[in-house]
């Protein structure tokens, strides 16, 4: 699998292919039509590859951005960004993949704007539900994964044990390490 998905919703993943963000340059996760098309497959909106373009992929960045926008605007409790929630809102109108029961079990294919509509209609259960409440951004400084936290008392820290959550109590127990070393010395 070549994409991480630790949000706990489609959205918030779409949103957090753009890694990092807090960093001078982030890494970018969908680099080329062929990563977006891995993603739609890897995330379960389609068993198949998307034929994808670059005007495709450029699409996709602009709705990935305008997820961002009101995923942050939903945390800190401000006004939503009116063009970021028009095109949000226009893909959540389109249809939807549709699941097929075959003799194998279910099968679902996907149109390119059908996987757009996916993310956009999660992106609005979501934001405009009760897991909205229960956003955070993962607790790693350099990481900017935002994450539905349904731990038990609302305690998760990090989008993922790994890498972030790994790092940083790597960190922790090193300048724990550091300063016990220094009162023996």
């Amino acid at each position: 699998m070549t994409h991480a998905f630790p949000g706990g919703a489609l959205a918030l993943d779409f949103a957090g292919t753009l890694r990092y963000r807090h960093r001078p340059e982030p890494r970018e996760d969908l680099s080329s039509p062929e990563s977006l098309s891995a993603w739609f497959r890897e995330s379960g909106i389609t068993e198949h590859a998307i034929p994808c373009e670059a005007a495709d992929l450029r699409t996709a960045l602009a709705l990935r951005e305008a997820l961002h926008r009101l995923i942050r605007a939903r945390m800190a409790g401000t006004a939503y960004d009116r063009d970021a929630l028009a095109l949000v809102n226009a893909y959540a109108r389109k249809p939807a993949p549709v699941p097929q029961l075959t003799a194998t079990g279910c099968h679902v294919e996907a149109r390119l704007e059908q996987a757009f509509a996916a993310v956009a209609r999660d992106a609005v259960t979501v934001l405009g539900g009760p897991d909205a409440a229960l956003l955070k951004e993962c607790g790693n400084p350099e990481c900017s994964q935002v994450y539905v936290d349904r731990s038990r008392g609302a305690r998760r820290e990090w989008c993922a044990m790994d890498p972030c959550g790994n790092r940083i109590k790597a960190a922790a127990y090193r300048a724990r390490k550091r300063t016990s070393g220094r009162r023996t010395a």
